[in-house]
């Protein structure tokens, strides 16, 4: 009776094996697609998104004049593009994850020190260094994630790490009013407070690092030089044309341009960062059940609708 149980037991077993991986599977899934988020949150939606609602306040409290606050918003967009074309060759040199793991501590340390107005040469630089952060988690995150996601769920977590932009738009639009009452050095206190926090949950959650990542595959160096992803790099690029003028200077043109105040235009703002949060959650969803190139011509033509409104009206 004992061998027979044991038997039955040793045959049961298998059985619920399968179920129990792809439970364990999903959640692991799951938890990789948090430190993503956590990761963008903090390198993108607070390093670089959070300065867009601090503009009106820099001005006024003569840190720097209008112009000033303009080159250093265009600081932060060289230090993105210098990420994004270093983030390979950084992952191939200390590995992907710690390379993630330096960035978002590097970010965490740019609001404190952005915290005083030194000189204009300093703020320049540490803007830059919160730009290069951006542009390294935005290559390597999703990079380092989803191939260990399975292809039928690659869309909504890709969704989901990216959603952690449009978090961080209305994370800051929320709470930098809030902060801006307590004075503007306090602001720049409490956003590196809010990085720490989330660096450090991220910190373990990350896949375990392989010898491959980082290093660009033959495959994928075969495929730079197609057409269609020449005709990606160009959209993107149009894209952001389009897009980086509205997402750098929404709060200050409600704020100043039309008159309304910083509350007014942080509203806006949050607006725009739910915004940032439905959209890579829909069009991942999409992208998994329709394509993914459906999924991103919807998204360019409701973006470019968007980008007329402020033509037609204010």
């Amino acid at each position: 009776m004992t061998e027979l149980n044991a038997n039955t037991e040793h045959h049961a077993r298998p059985h619920q094996r399968p179920g129990s991986e792809l439970q364990s599977t999903s959640r692991q899934a799951w938890r990789y697609a948090v430190a993503g988020l956590s990761a963008s949150l903090v390198g993108l939606g607070l390093a670089r998104f959070s300065y867009t609602p601090l503009i009106p306040a820099l001005i006024a409290a003569k840190w720097f004049s209008a112009s000033d606050v303009v080159y250093l918003g265009a600081a932060n967009l060289a230090g993105y593009l210098a990420g994004a074309l270093a983030a390979r060759a950084l992952a191939t040199r200390i590995g992907a994850v710690r390379a993630l793991r330096a960035m978002m501590l590097l970010a965490t340390l740019s609001f404190f020190a952005s915290s005083t107005p030194v000189s204009f040469a300093w703020f320049f630089a540490w803007r830059f260094l919160s730009g290069l952060t951006g542009g390294i988690i935005m290559v390597l995150a999703a990079s380092v994630i989803l191939p260990h996601v399975s292809a039928a769920r690659r869309g909504i977590v890709g969704g989901v790490i990216f959603a952690g932009v449009g978090l961080g738009v209305a994370a800051s639009g929320t709470l930098v009013p809030l902060l801006l009452q307590q004075g503007l050095q306090q602001s720049w206190y409490g956003l590196g407070m809010l990085s720490a926090v989330l660096t450090l949950a991220s910190w373990w959650n990350w896949p375990a690092e392989a010898k491959s990542d980082g290093a660009p595959s033959h495959r994928a160096k075969s495929h730079q030089a197609s057409p269609a992803v020449r005709a990606l790099l160009v959209q993107y690029g149009l894209n952001a044309v389009a897009l980086v003028p509205h997402m750098v200077f929404i709060v200050d043109f409600v704020a100043r341009g039309l008159g309304q105040g910083i509350a007014a235009g942080s509203r806006y703002w949050v607006l725009y960062g739910l915004g940032a949060i439905v959209g890579p959650l829909v069009t991942g969803h999409l992208g998994d059940r329709s394509g993914f190139g459906p999924a991103l011509r919807a998204a360019f033509l409701i973006e470019a609708a968007a980008v007329l409104l402020p033509t037609v009206s204010t």
